[in-house]
């Protein structure tokens, strides 16, 4: 149901969604924390590109961290 606007935003962002979910047999799906990167439209492996944090961690950070678009549309409020 959301694949119009998966479509959209990879052709806003010029990036092919990655698997939107990691399919675990024991918990069920989790959001898979390449498919969050991308959504919040920041560089490819901005947070996944390491080995020193898990797949929770990574999750943890991302749920943690602001979007730039907002980011930057809070500054420019904030300045006016």
């Amino acid at each position: 149901r959301y694949a119009h606007a998966v479509a959209r935003w990879e052709h806003i962002t010029g990036r092919v969604a990655p698997a939107p979910a990691l399919l675990r047999n024991e918990n069920g799906p989790r959001p898979a924390p390449e498919f969050v990167e991308w959504l919040m439209g920041l560089p490819t492996e901005w947070v996944t590109g390491t080995d020193d944090l898990t797949q929770n961690q990574q999750l943890t950070a991302l749920g943690n961290g602001v979007l730039p678009l907002q980011a930057v549309s809070a500054l420019s409020l904030l300045a006016a």
